[in-house]
């Protein structure tokens, strides 16, 4: 392995261990297979561009161009000329992406979900950005040293935002690999001064002296730069800090919400097999057919999916909590309360409850969100094995009340209703259209949730993939298939195009009932529901999702006979037996929850969350797809440049070297100037030849005389007994070059450069190569044709 190679290895290496620091930033952690595979391509495509040879330029525009298509067919092949050429549309989709990412920072906590395709587009391309830096400092302008202020940023990146125990691991494994790299640029300087002399001898199979030097050296460096900031306790705050910050900012009452999104940070829980309990509940209420715990309220609404609003948080009242906004007096309500306990292994940072809670009883470090009366965890808080008291109210609005209900606050309905411009117009003429002949708001939330729940043909089906993007809502809409976040999000999206202010709440389904009285609320029991506002009730729960959770009592028709399901069976179905088909279709009773016979509902699966994934085969297909596709056209440059580097290069030992190299000179020489409009003449000599060349090329004094030197040189090589060596041929060469470069238009210097005519002589050699095998051929034809007795 040459020294170049060994050192592009050691760069791509050293990129990757830097880029583990990321790795508990982001769960799950499986984007850097991803991203050592784009990697890897790209330090490829710079070895065979360094192997060609390209110029230092021209090697960074290869390795330039080869990411960007990677980039494009990973994140925006939908969006892409052919899959892999970027346009216009691909180019606002990876800024859209990138936004996307901005604000998905912003809200999640750490580990933020690998769903989103901004966060992982930000990784991903990060890492090959810092990548391509490395290796052109590293490889291209072989100074290893300043590659180490990249990888350097990449870490403190990490090292800055993770806050965890192990920071001194990533620490250890960035170091490593810049030291790796330090060695390796000093192996490949040492190896070009020859043969190493020294004191110390080999060790067999081992490395030279030197080197095993600087690996002690690296070794002992690495050892006191983990453990100094032990010794030294006054220096904290530092890249090896373990402490971190939770999702409060300042002290008080001040401070915003940035904790992770709840679809997000159940799913690891959400899609195992067994359906393992959540949470207990005791209660003091009988009917637990509307005892949903919400965990948090989905109100901004980007065109793919629902996400929490950055809020302003405050600290737990002491006292009871506010009444919540838009609840009248007039409304019956009663007061419910609830003691929790949550599962040792359940870490959430929002705090599951009834809503509207009234009052709660915890200890920790809690704050409070006003917005959606919500307790999310501070400084690392949540709810591992945490058991707490809640005071909730059981709002019982009836129909009329809804139904007479005042035009909300101008400022609420402004905020709840705002949709992007980006959602296709169907979801808003399809709600019209189900909601034609309604009277009032209230008519229409209902004629959307029977729609969904009951009359409009829709299945329900945890295996089904919507898909990602504007589309998505729309793509549901014509399949009729999903599960709750399909469900409740596209009801909200077409109630805020009806101008109902509408929200998507998280959280669980009313749980099972335990011999012991109390209440258990399993995985499966996770859900999504929409919430829409009406001024006199306040936020209102509906339930379009089939056989799911229950349909609220005044959002039920009172004649007899109503296919609408009982609103006091929240999860039962006729059928006991457990269905192994994947499309739950039926609702699951609690002897079906302990069997194990009910399909799991993950939120995960949000419309935000991508389609099939394609094989690893398919990707790798793509990439070496587009890697032909782009150096296609660059086939002639590639081929002229190699000829070029063979042609001048080393003169070779001998006499017979020295002259075949002088006729490959020529040829060379001769082939630039047809590459700049000037065709050959094979029936000239090469004095004649070079005085063309110099008049129809327009060259100055300078160049000229180069060409005649050549031109003599080859006429000692063809007619002198014995020719005088002619050295500086390469300059010589070098110099026509860039006086016929200098004399030439734009046009002429660019078709020189990217379609030379001189890559005609492939065409040629093939050809001749072609016919030789064909007389051959025909030689031997006849031979085999003569009968076995006949002698030629």
């Amino acid at each position: 392995m040459s020294g170049r190679i060994r050192l592009a290895l050691c760069a791509w290496a050293a990129t990757l261990m830097a880029a583990c620091a990321l790795l508990p930033l982001v769960d799950p952690d499986t984007w850097i297979l991803q991203a050592a595979l784009l990697l890897g391509v790209q330090t490829g495509v710079g070895m065979a561009a360094r192997r060609v040879p390209l110029g230092r330029s021209l090697t960074v525009l290869a390795q330039l161009l080869v990411t960007l298509v990677l980039l494009t067919l990973v994140f925006a092949r939908e969006h892409a000329f052919a899959g892999l050429i970027p346009g216009p549309d691909a180019l606002l989709h990876v800024a859209d992406l990138l936004r996307q990412g901005a604000d998905d920072i912003a809200r999640y906590a750490i580990p933020a979900p690998l769903s989103s395709e901004g966060i992982r587009l930000m990784l991903v391309g990060g890492v090959l950005l810092i990548g391509l830096l490395v290796d052109v400092l590293a490889v291209t302008f072989r100074s290893a040293a300043p590659a180490g202020l990249p990888l350097l940023a990449l870490y403190s990146v990490a090292a800055g935002l993770s806050g965890g125990d192990t920071d001194w691991l990533w620490f250890l494994i960035a170091g490593a690999g810049y030291l790796m790299l330090l060695l390796a640029e000093g192996r490949e300087r040492l190896s070009q001064w020859g043969r190493v002399f020294g004191g110390t001898p080999r060790a067999p199979g081992g490395a030279p002296a030197p080197v095993r030097t600087g690996r002690r050296i690296g070794v002992v460096t690495l050892g006191i730069a983990l453990l100094v900031p032990l010794a030294l306790p006054a220096l904290d705050g530092g890249l090896l800090d373990g402490t971190g910050a939770g999702v409060g900012s300042g002290s008080g009452s001040g401070g915003t919400i940035s904790a992770v999104n709840p679809l997000v940070s159940l799913r690891d829980s959400l899609n195992v097999d067994e359906d393992r309990q959540v949470l207990s509940l005791q209660t003091n209420t009988s009917d637990i057919s509307d005892l949903y715990l919400r965990i948090v309220s989905l109100d901004d609404f980007d065109g793919a999916t629902w996400k929490p609003s950055k809020r302003s948080i405050t600290a737990v009242p002491d006292d009871r909590f506010p009444t919540p906004v838009g609840l009248g007096p007039d409304v019956r309500r009663a007061e419910i309360q609830t003691t929790i306990s949550a599962a040792d292994w359940y870490a959430q940072s929002w705090l599951p409850m009834p809503y509207p809670p009234s009052d709660v009883d915890i200890r920790g470090n809690w704050r409070y969100e006003p917005v959606g009366m919500t307790l999310v965890g501070d400084h690392g808080q949540n709810t591992r094995g945490v058991t707490y008291d809640v005071k909730s109210l059981d709002v019982q609005p009836t129909a009329d009340q809804l139904a007479s209900a005042p035009q909300p606050p101008t400022a609420l309905k402004r905020e709840f209703t705002e949709l992007p411009d980006s959602l296709p117009a169907v979801v808003a003429r399809t709600a019209r259209e189900i909601t034609d002949g309604a009277t009032d708001p209230y008519d229409q939330a209902v004629k959307l949730q029977d729609h969904f729940a009951v009359t409009g043909g829709f299945e329900y089906d945890t295996q089904v993939r919507v898909g990602s993007g504007s589309q998505a809502i729309a793509r549901f809409l014509r399949d009729k298939q999903g599960f709750c976040v399909h469900f409740s999000f596209a009801m909200a999206a077409m109630a805020r195009s009806l101008g109902i202010p509408a929200r998507v709440a998280v959280g669980f389904a009313p749980g099972s009932p335990q011999a012991d009285g109390s209440v258990s609320v399993g995985l499966r029991d996770a859900h999504a529901w929409p919430e829409l506002y009406f001024e006199g009730v306040g936020w209102t729960r509906f339930e379009p999702t089939p056989n799911r959770g229950s349909m609220p009592s005044y959002t039920l028709a009172d004649t007899p006979g109503s296919a609408v399901p009982d609103p006091a069976r929240p999860s039962q179905s006729a059928s006991t037996a457990p269905s192994a088909a994947p499309s739950a279709d039926e609702s699951c009773t609690a002897e079906q929850k302990k069997l194990q016979g009910c399909a799991s509902e993950s939120p995960q699966a949000a419309l935000a969350a991508g389609g099939d994934g394609s094989k690893w085969y398919t990707t790798l297909a793509w990439v070496l797809g587009g890697l032909a596709l782009v150096a296609l056209p660059l086939a002639p440059m590639l081929w002229r440049l190699r000829t070029r580097a063979v042609r001048l290069g080393s003169s070779g030992r001998s006499a017979a070297d020295a002259a075949l190299r002088t006729l490959a000179v020529w040829q060379e020489l001769t082939d630039t100037a047809w590459d700049f409009g000037i065709a050959p003449d094979e029936s000239q000599t090469p004095r004649g030849a070079a005085a063309r060349i110099v008049r129809l090329g327009r060259l100055d004094p300078a160049a000229a005389a180069a060409v005649h030197r050549v031109a003599d040189a080859v006429e000692q090589v063809l007619y002198a007994p014995r020719p005088r060596p002619a050295p500086g041929l390469t300059e010589e060469v070098r110099r026509v070059t860039a006086g016929l470069r200098s004399a030439a238009s734009r046009p002429t210097r660019l078709r020189a450069r990217f379609t030379p005519r001189s890559t005609v002589r492939v065409v040629w050699a093939v050809s001749a190569r072609w016919s030789r095998l064909r007389e051959r051929a025909l030689a031997v034809r006849p031979a085999l044709r003569r009968p076995s007795g006949q002698r030629g």
